[in-house]
């Protein structure tokens, strides 16, 4: 497989994986693996998150420009509530990522270990939460203690093989959200969570060799699938709730285990 081939691979399962709530680090840890090719390296992985803030940003446009002006003062209380939601909940997996960034490097070294934590991801949200009778509240309801709690599902996301879109979604609907409005949250704290972990990865590159054109195309793709799969998401758990991802997620990391 050439390297620009890997680099569209790679590009498409992070976009895809990203957003939707089958774990991006888990499937680019356990693909390589099962098809014997290298995994991208930091520089590469850098760059494909660079790809999917692109496609959040891009999906999320009017919002994020209504909590912007909000943050500017030129916008309504509720874009500086939502923005203050956002901040909150962002705290958690900022916090544990410094703190246990040594382990979860070593963690996800192990094969066996991400697909273990992918066959659990599958459980939780085959019995995550049904959405509450009425439609849910919306984002801009939300207060210190969902912000608190939807930040501590992303957090435990850190570990490889769990989703973090799959955590905070299936939270936020636990806490009373509209499953479309807990999404819409999870997106938005994906924002510097994305972007954070670029930069981090980024920072922690010393002269890893790029892809050139290679991995400009695996960025696009990332971009691309990453917007789509935002898409199918929101219809998704709208109409089925996450119980078919997470019979994916199960059937998954039981077949990598006998795999690997």
């Amino acid at each position: 497989m050439s390297e620009a081939v890997q680099a569209v691979l790679w590009g498409l399962i992070q976009g895809l994986t990203e957003f939707l709530p089958v774990s991006s680090s888990g499937h680019l840890r356990l693909v390589p693996e099962i098809l014997g090719a290298e995994a991208p390296g930091l520089a590469a992985s850098a760059v494909l998150h660079l790809g999917t803030l692109l496609s959040v940003i891009a999906y999320y446009r009017a919002d994020i420009a209504w909590v912007a002006r909000g943050l500017l003062g030129r916008g309504d209380r509720a874009a500086r509530r939502v923005a203050w939601v956002v901040a909150l909940a962002t705290l958690p997996a900022a916090a544990a990522g410094l703190a246990l960034g040594g382990l979860l490097d070593r963690f996800q070294e192990s094969a066996t270990a991400v697909g273990a934590a992918l066959a659990a991801n599958g459980l939780i949200l085959v019995f995550s939460p049904r959405p509450a009778t009425g439609g849910g509240r919306a984002v801009e309801e939300t207060g210190a203690g969902d912000a608190a709690a939807v930040g501590l599902a992303q957090a435990a996301a850190l570990l490889p093989g769990i989703s973090r879109s799959g955590m905070a979604i299936a939270m936020g609907v636990r806490r009373g959200l509209s499953p479309r409005q807990a999404a819409r949250l999870a997106f938005l704290m994906s924002v510097p969570v994305i972007a954070g972990a670029g930069l981090w990865e980024a920072l922690d590159v010393s002269g890893d060799g790029g892809w050139g054109w290679g991995l400009a195309a695996g960025t696009a793709a990332a971009a691309l699938s990453g917007y789509g799969a935002i898409a199918v998401l929101i219809k998704a758990i709208t109409r089925w709730g996450m119980r078919p991802f997470g019979y994916y997620c199960l059937a998954a990391g039981l077949l990598s285990l006998l795999l690997i």
